[in-house]
């Protein structure tokens, strides 16, 4: 079975989607050096690339530099590609170290230099760990749990993960912000880089409008991103995988879908990027503007906290934790009551009367936080045709 793995037949042409070519998530460069340096310290056979499945389903070619080989330990790099979305961590090296662990018995894995730690709560990781998120984290066990079965290993290892320009890249990012200090964190949920220039996304999500149109529904889900997944799942039943991914150009979307002629358009999001709604922002891009925590403390007031508690808010880096501020001092449903009327009322603001629009909002600890009167009914409906389109494709069962 390892020459199995060694045996890979790997491309060098890329991947693209809608004609530009997507890149790897820091998570995935992490997971694939990770899998390698395992690879090669129990084996004893050096590598020069290696494949991974990402959790979008698209395998990762990766080619393996700076690699280092000892009895013990063995580290390899990955450089970062971000495809064609410019991304300030392309090219930087993600450097893993794998060490034989005779005090554990499972993976242990932690951030070296230029890896961000946790200083702030409301984060994905806890304060104090490396700012290494849950789906890389579960990419790296699994990868490297790969390779100790395909080996028949059962001691531990030691995952060391460093990014040497880690520290000045984070600089450029929204991390000293945020409270992770030292450098950049590894992230990703999708395992991918998808483009993200303003017109090739916008091309993107309109070809996925146009899709569901086609498929004849009336109604779209839609969601900046791939947080509350589990959430949707968990809560409604509801894939929101099939929803189309309108990124940080709310605005634009709600234009689209009123172009295309939908009946109505549900809108489910995180806090941290719907909070910005309510202040009118049709494009959530923190380049466009960051007025998060001061729109959260105003919903604060608004709903009869003290002063003291919109300033604690004020203080935070992240709506996570300006939410749990907001429940201790009994304020948080009325708030994100009233912050849902504000982005109900921009929104319906931006499609007219010609378009239904609803609007679910949650965040990763408090689950659902504020709905729109009508947001489940159209839900319903949305995911009654989502179902529908997937038995005409064939994809899933009649019962």
């Amino acid at each position: 079975m390892a020459e199995k793995m060694e045996e890979s037949k790997l491309s060098n042409t890329g991947t693209q989607i809608n004609g530009v070519r997507i890149g790897f998530t820091t998570g995935s460069c992490a997971a694939a050096a990770a899998k390698a340096a395992a690879y090669m310290l129990l084996t004893g056979r050096e590598k020069q690339e290696i494949v991974i499945e990402t959790p979008k389903g698209i395998p990762y070619h990766a080619k393996l530099v700076d690699i280092r080989r000892e009895e013990r330990i063995v580290s390899c790099a990955v450089v970062k590609d971000g495809g064609d979305d410019p991304d300030v961590t392309t090219g930087c090296h993600v450097v893993v170290e794998v060490t034989l662990a005779e005090d554990c018995d499972g993976i242990e894995i932690d951030g070296g230099e230029g890896v961000g730690r946790v200083t702030l709560p409301g984060l994905d990781q806890p304060v104090g760990n490396a700012a290494i998120n849950h789906v890389p984290r579960e990419m790296i066990q699994r990868e490297v749990d790969e390779v100790r079965r395909v080996c028949d290993f059962h001691g531990g290892l030691r995952v060391l993960i460093s990014v040497p320009e880690g520290r000045e890249l984070a600089e450029k990012t929204f991390n000293p912000r945020l409270g992770i200090v030292g450098g950049i964190s590894i992230l990703g949920t999708s395992g991918v880089v998808e483009p993200m220039s303003s017109k090739a996304l916008l091309e993107t999500i309109r070809v996925e409008l146009n899709q569901k149109k086609a498929l004849g529904q009336k109604f779209v889900a839609v969601a900046p991103g791939n947080y509350g997944l589990e959430f949707m799942k968990q809560t409604f039943d509801y894939d929101l995988d099939k929803s189309v991914k309108c990124s940080n150009f709310i605005g634009d979307t709600i234009d689209m879908v009123k172009e295309l002629g939908f009946s109505g358009m549900l809108l489910t999001g995180h806090i941290g990027k719907l909070i910005k709604v309510s202040g009118g922002m049709m494009n959530t891009h923190s380049k466009e503007g960051d007025c998060r925590m001061e729109l959260l403390a105003a919903a604060g007031l608004k709903a009869g906290c003290s002063g003291e508690a919109a300033r604690a808010v004020l203080e935070t880096a992240v709506t996570e934790e300006g939410v749990r501020i907001l429940q201790e001092n009994g304020c948080l449903q009325r708030a994100m009551d009233y912050a849902m009327d504000r982005i109900l009322y921009f929104l319906r603001k931006r499609c007219g009367n010609d378009l239904q629009i609803e609007c679910m909002m949650y965040s990763n600890q408090n689950g659902l936080l504020a709905k729109s009167p009508g947001a489940v009914e159209l839900l319903a409906q949305c995911h009654s045709v989502d179902d529908k389109a997937e038995r005409e494709a064939g994809k899933a069962p009649v019962f």
